[in-house]
């Protein structure tokens, strides 16, 4: 078999296969033996059918399969030999008159190849590093809202500016359908008179666009998805069965109590430092989340290279259980282009970097995420073996395998970024970060 591949462009080929009978005329002349006491041929007893009237039966469809054998070996060993470095998988170029006996069969493969290119990440950029603080106007408003938590209902007939609201989000075509209880002033100020004014079983139409000053409530009170949050603008209904007013806690050692556990803050002093300290902490996640996500924008935008768009538009329409036509394939490859090219820059920035994930980093990531989680439902001391047993549990499951791993890749790289890209740090109030966040 002669096996050779013909450069198209830099990043498509087409591998060009030539198979004569030698290549297959072993393994089907096996075939038509091991067939012959099974044949069923009219006028013949089972295992009696002469030989030749076999292979007239069986022997083309056998002659076929067989060749399909020897090729998708073959092409498999001669991508694993070039060492090739493929996008999607070799696509077959078919011919309707084609000849299955012919001398020699000619099989050609079309594929798409990774492109040969170089990041740089220490390139001049504007990339800005936000120290997110949590200010006093902040702070103070999370005093309120715990006072405003712990303390006493009152129903109320209409609802006002100061007012929490239990009732239903929903969008059916999005599948949004989340029962919750939220005060008025957690929407944004525009959002919020909307629902000011109504009354048990009111439905308040609103557009998730500017709900909240922070996308990311979204989540919290739609139950929406982390990928789906920016820019998700789709009308909701909020159905109300509830309206009350609250009679404000006392701020006293029962409710610091409740709050931290007995004895950990004993004043409003420590109550807003303790209030500090946890926003800044969330503030810092949302803050490097904001910085990889710039990086990557600045990387996508600097980083210049080819890639086998028609290939990659025809591959997209043969693989999935739903076969896409043309224009789907169009469409969808419009879709995950900006993510295909961050794939291949994320894999360059870790090999040039020499960046390894092993086990034990996996081990280390999942038993602090675990240690997090624990933490937040008042677990703050748990032993190392209790932690160990959650952290077996959860690696031997294969998905949570895949999404940790993604999680500590992202860890890295965000390290690496930090390291290489050199941002601007910049301190900001939690305000001005939505802001340069959201252009809000």
């Amino acid at each position: 078999m002669d096996i050779k591949r013909v450069a198209i462009d830099a990043v498509n080929e087409t591998i060009v296969m030539n198979v004569v009978h030698m290549d297959y005329k072993g393994q089907v002349a096996k075939r038509i033996n091991e067939k012959m006491p099974l044949a069923q041929v009219k006028g013949f007893r089972k295992g009696a059918v002469p030989k030749d009237l076999v292979e007239k039966q069986y022997g083309k469809a056998i002659k076929q399969e067989e060749i399909k054998k020897v090729v998708d070996l073959a092409l498999e060993r001669y991508i694993q030999s070039e060492r090739l470095n493929l996008l999607g998988t070799p696509l077959p170029k078919f011919s309707e008159d084609f000849n299955w006996d012919a001398e020699e069969l000619t099989f050609e493969y079309e594929i798409g190849l990774v492109p040969n290119f170089e990041i740089d990440l220490e390139a001049k950029n504007n990339i800005v590093k936000y120290i997110v603080t949590a200010d006093d106007k902040l702070i103070d408003g999370q005093v309120e809202r715990i006072q405003k938590q712990f303390g006493k209902a009152i129903p109320q007939e209409v609802s006002d500016a100061d007012s929490d609201l239990t009732g239903t989000f929903s969008n059916e075509a999005e599948g949004i359908n989340n029962t919750t209880t939220i005060a008025i002033s957690a929407f944004s100020k525009k959002a919020g008179e909307q629902f000011v004014g109504k009354k048990v079983g009111d439905v308040v139409k609103v557009s998730t666009k500017g709900l909240f000053d922070d996308d990311h409530q979204l989540m919290d009170y739609l139950k929406v998805g982390h990928e789906g949050v920016h820019g998700l603008d789709v009308d909701v209904d909020f159905t109300i069965s509830a309206i009350n007013g609250s009679e404000p806690a006392e701020l006293n050692q029962e409710l610091f109590d409740k709050l931290f556990g007995e004895g950990k803050v004993a004043s409003l002093d420590e109550l807003k430092s303790k209030i500090k300290e946890d926003a800044e902490a969330q503030f810092a996640q949302q803050a490097d989340q904001k910085l990889l996500m710039d990086v990557q924008d600045f990387l996508i935008e600097n980083t210049k290279f080819d890639l086998p768009a028609e290939f990659l538009k025809k591959w997209l329409q043969t693989v999935g259980e739903k076969k896409l036509s043309p224009e789907e394939a169009e469409v969808e490859y419009a879709r995950s282009e900006k993510g295909l090219r961050f794939q291949l820059i994320e894999g360059k920035a870790m090999a040039q970097s020499n960046i390894q994930i092993t086990f034990e980093d996996l081990k280390a990531f999942t038993s602090g995420a675990i240690r997090q989680q624990m933490a937040q439902f008042g677990q703050t001391n748990p032993t190392d073996e209790e932690v160990e047993g959650i952290v077996a549990r959860v690696l031997s499951n294969q998905e949570e395998v895949k999404r940790l791993s993604e999680q500590v890749v992202a860890a890295k790289l965000l390290d690496l970024f930090k390291e290489k890209a050199n941002p601007t740090t910049k301190e900001v109030t939690y305000e001005e970060f939505i802001a340069a966040s959201y252009g809000e």
